[in-house]
């Protein structure tokens, strides 16, 4: 059983604070991806946890002790970084027996836990190359099975394809998955990449300028973002935020984009939902991902006109900019719906799939329709 805590964490450089007040537990065989932008915290946290950075405040426990006193080597965690840091002098074999060999272990028992854990990343075959003579993702594996060959209590992993191609990425992400799956080891894991958060979490921790904006599985973070940040962060395209005022009118709710001659309508609960929630017009941002805004060619009872502008062809399917007031809508359609830019099409929300914000803080009234 390994299970990270981390409680009211603070980590400061200089007059910067980088952590603010990080809370968070990551349970026994758990797959954690902590998932920002560039400066946000999120390697810092991960080298905390390694005993790579000391932190200000707070604690740091492993299976329920204190470690934020420990130095690394002592807390068992192994740590995969971007860069594959092999030694090039050494065949593949040499790398990964050597954190055994540091340690002294037995030479029947290197090379049983060498064989074992190679034939779990499938290079068996390359034990005797070198460094240069691999593919760069053959190197992340070689990387990846160094860290495991000591059996750690926790595997924390820090942008670990971020420098292969897009090709060998997809290769990887599954790799890492279906080692985790094996391995059923607790495994922290960062990146930038909202994708790679998406296929390998268990749970996905957001965070921005060092504070946590939400945790949750893949499906609660796209589905029920907790503000604005998380809304646009995660999924792409991101998901369209309009300034919108509603009101009521005839059994429905008539929601109004700002500059926009039409409305749409949604149901009449919504306004008594807003009110509870104490949302406020002038105060009120609709947010829609790009398939639930739903277009036809053709009129249709409940659509609003709108023109086509751009379309970007993705093979599956086409992403469109539709003119709505001042603002654009991004639709997700099957690939050709429309023909070519400058049509005239109609759309309509789908009130299942809208989200509504507080436009001065960002959060989410949590709303579902």
């Amino acid at each position: 059983m390994t299970q990270i805590e981390l409680r009211g964490i603070e980590k400061h450089f200089g007059a910067v604070q980088v952590i603010k007040d990080l809370n968070l537990t990551i349970a026994d065989n758990e797959f954690i991806v902590l998932l920002g932008q560039s400066g946000c915290g999120k390697t810092t946290t991960l080298r905390a946890i390694a005993g790579l950075e000391t932190i200000d405040e707070g604690d740091i426990l492993i299976d329920s002790q204190p470690v934020q006193h420990i130095k690394a080597a002592h807390r068992d965690i192994a740590f995969v970084f971007q860069s594959f840091s092999l030694y090039p002098h050494m065949t593949v074999f040499e790398n990964i027996a050597f954190p055994l060999r540091a340690t002294r272990g037995n030479r029947a028992d290197i090379e049983r836990e060498v064989q074992a854990v190679a034939k779990t990343l499938q290079i068996t075959h390359l034990l005797v190359k070198k460094p240069s003579a691999l593919s760069g993702g053959d190197m992340q594996r070689v990387a990846i099975g160094r860290a495991l060959v000591r059996r750690p209590k926790a595997m924390l992993m820090d942008e670990p394809i971020g420098a292969l191609d897009a090709k060998l990425r997809e290769e990887m992400r599954a790799e890492i998955k279906r080692l985790h799956i094996k391995q059923g080891s607790t495994t922290i894991y960062v990146t930038h990449d909202q994708v790679e958060a998406m296929s390998l979490a268990d749970r996905i921790v957001v965070m921005h300028e060092g504070v946590l904006q939400q945790v949750g599985s893949p499906h609660e973070v796209y589905a029920r973002p907790a503000n604005m940040f998380v809304a646009q962060f995660v999924g792409s395209p991101v998901m369209n935020m309009s300034d919108v005022t509603v009101s009521e009118d005839a059994g429905h709710a008539r929601v109004v984009v700002r500059g926009a001659p039409t409305s749409f309508d949604f149901p009449s609960n919504l306004t008594a939902q807003l009110a509870v929630a104490g949302a406020q017009n002038g105060n009120l941002t609709l947010g829609v991902r790009p398939e639930g805004v739903l277009v036809s060619r053709e009129a249709r009872e409940g659509f609003v006109p709108v023109e086509a502008h751009i379309i970007e062809p993705l093979g599956s399917h086409d992403i469109i900019d539709l003119k709505v007031g001042d603002q654009m809508l991004r639709a997700r359609t099957k690939s050709g719906f429309v023909p070519r830019p400058g049509e005239a099409v109609w759309a309509r929300i789908d009130p299942a799939q809208a989200h509504f914000f507080d436009s001065s803080t960002g959060t989410s009234f949590g709303i579902r329709l």
